[in-house]
Formats: structure tokens, sequence, C-alpha cells
């Protein structure tokens, strides 16, 4: 622990400081101020177990005292003993008002001294015992809920593995689209959290793939209008895998899932929804789904250049695409490039 004792008068400050002494725990430090000056400069830079001070000084009084260490310590913080006159009613009145949550009359009494120093002290310690658990708890919760996420994570990640090994060409493309729709998210202000849960559901946008028969989902060549509408089950059927969670991050794997191939114009699936009636989320992951397919080579296509396809995405600008999002995905053109860089396919 640590007690200020601050007062003017010497004589009063060895005094004071001795009834502390003979009350404090072993190893309490004791420290003794007759400036008030530098014992509100010492009580600024520490956090004292109680403070004692007196309230007639020169430069500062007891009152004007508390008023500046209230600043930094609240009173159900750091305690405040102030040391009046038997006759400074009024002085001990302002003091409580102050802040102060106890006062001592001159001239000392050491009967009613020792019982006050040691409820406040107790009250201190049972506070700082509060806060200490308080704290605990809090960094219990913290890594609890971090252990959660963490798990959400690797749940998804494996559903993610799950739909790679039916379809091994996207291995590498999830990474890209990821980080691409973490891009985007960021780019148009969306709270750093969410952002980061973009990133961890956007890799099993395409999970419903899982329910899609090999013969379509394999195919090197153009899709008829009836295996078309087969493949195009997979929004929903991805939906349906993941829909019904308490997590926030496989709930928003879920609207994902269902919305990322709706287009801006309405012309898209599995709904038909329009403008932003399309969730963020899905609007964000088609631009970054789009453009990394159209890059990437597919059994039933060769990859495109990139001059192609920032034309076509610019083109679709108000029609596929919400032309917020394929703003913010141009306007970090160099990281785009960098991403593209570090997740390469196997076969490059």
């Amino acid at each position: 622990m640590a007690i200020a004792i601050v007062d003017d008068t010497p004589l009063n400050l060895t005094l004071i400081q001795a009834l502390v002494r003979k009350l404090a725990p072993a190893g309490t430090e004791i420290v003794c101020f007759t400036s008030p000056r530098e014992g509100l400069d010492w009580c600024g830079a520490h956090e004292p177990d109680l403070i004692i001070v007196d309230y007639m000084m020169p430069d500062l009084n007891g009152i004007e005292f508390i008023d500046a260490v209230r600043q930094f310590h609240p009173a159900d913080v750091v305690p405040i003993l102030m040391v009046t006159a038997a006759h400074e009613k009024e002085i001990r009145y302002q003091s409580l008002t102050a802040g102060a949550n106890d006062f001592l009359t001159k001239p000392i009494d050491r009967h009613e001294f020792d019982p006050r120093v040691r409820t406040m002290l107790a009250l201190r310690n049972s506070h700082t015992r509060l806060r200490s658990w308080n704290d605990d708890l809090r960094q219990a919760v913290i890594h609890k809920t971090a252990d959660i996420v963490a798990r959400e994570r690797e749940t998804i990640a494996r559903l993610a593995r799950a739909a790679e090994f039916r379809d091994p060409e996207t291995g590498a493309h999830i990474l890209r689209m990821a980080h691409y729709s973490q891009l985007i998210a960021q780019r148009l202000g969306l709270e750093p959290e969410l952002c980061e849960r973009i990133l961890s559901a956007a890799p099993v946008h395409d999970v419903g793939k899982v329910g899609t028969p090999d013969h379509i989902l394999l195919k090197p060549g153009r899709l008829t209008d009836e295996e078309m509408a087969i493949m195009r089950r997979h929004a929903t059927i991805g939906y349906d895998i993941l829909k019904g969670s308490s997590s926030p991050m496989i709930q928003l794997a879920a609207e994902i899932a269902l919305s990322h191939h709706e287009k801006f114009n309405g012309s898209g699936y599995p709904g038909g929804l329009a403008a932003e009636a399309i969730p963020l989320s899905g609007r964000i992951v088609a631009v970054a789904d789009v453009f990394d397919a159209l890059t990437s080579a597919r059994p039933y296509k060769p990859a495109w250049e990139l001059d192609r396809a920032v034309a076509f995405l610019k083109g679709e600008r108000g029609q596929h695409f919400d032309p917020t999002c394929v703003d913010a995905f141009f306007d970090q053109w160099s990281a785009v490039l960098a991403i593209r860089e570090r997740y390469k396919d196997d076969e490059e």
C-alpha cells in the first residue's frame, strides 16, 4: 500500500505519520509533503491507497487539493481523509462536496483517528480486490470469446475444405476472394470486427457446391440450361447448410452463400434481389468472387488477362455489381495485385 499525507506543518506530519504507521500493513509506503503542490504532483503520478490532507495550507488549500486530485482519482477509487479545525463545519461540508470521503477535527484524537483510517483502508482493500476480480473476469471473457471465434473459424475453414475436395480448382481462389472481400469492406469503412468476419466467412460462399453432381460441377464445357439450373441451386444449398446458427460469423457466412450471385440490377439468383435489397456482404463478395473467377483458369475456360477482367467489372458497374463496391475494389488496386501474387494457384 501507499499512503500520502499532506500538511504544511512538519509537526502535524510527524504525528499523523506515526499514527498511520501503527495501523498500516507491513511494507506500506508512507509519503509526506509539506508542499501541497508537490503532494498533488505525486498523487497525479501514483494511485495512493489513502490520502490524508489538511485544510489550512498556503498556495493550495485542502478543498482545492481534493478538487484537483478528483480529476484523476474518483472518490470510489482513492479515499481522502480531510483534517480540519473543530469549528470549521462549513469547510467540512465543502470538503465532502469536493470529494472527501471522511474528515477529522483538530486536535486529532487517536481513538477517533484509528477506526476511521482502518475503515478507509479496509474499503480501499475491498475495492482493489473487487477491481482485480473484475479484471480477471474480463480477461477470462476475452480469452473465452477468442476461443469461440477460433473454433468458429476452424469450422468455416473445414467447410471450405470440404467444398475444395469437390472442386480442387478453387483452393487458392477462396483465399484470394476472401482477402479481396476484406479489402472492399475496409474501404467502405465497415467496422474492423465486421471486416475480419467477412474475411473469415467469405471462403464458404460456395459450400453449397457439395450438393452439386460431379458431372455438372466438373464439366469441362459449357453447361446446358438444365445443368445451369441445377448448378444455381448451390446458393440455397449453402444457405441451408449454414442457416440457423447462433454464431454471428456463421450467420454472415449463410447470408453470403445465399446472396453472392444476386445482381445489382435484379437479374441474379436465387432471389432476383436488386440494389440495396441485396445484403452488403453479398454485394462485396460478388465483386471479389467474379474478379478472381475470371482471372483464374477453370476446366471450362482459360484465365482472363487482367485488363479484360478490369474492363468487365467496370462495364458491369451498376448492372451486375454495386458501384460503390467496384470503386472500393479498384481504389486499392496495388493491394489487390499483392494478394493475387501472394496466393497463387499451385500450377503457377
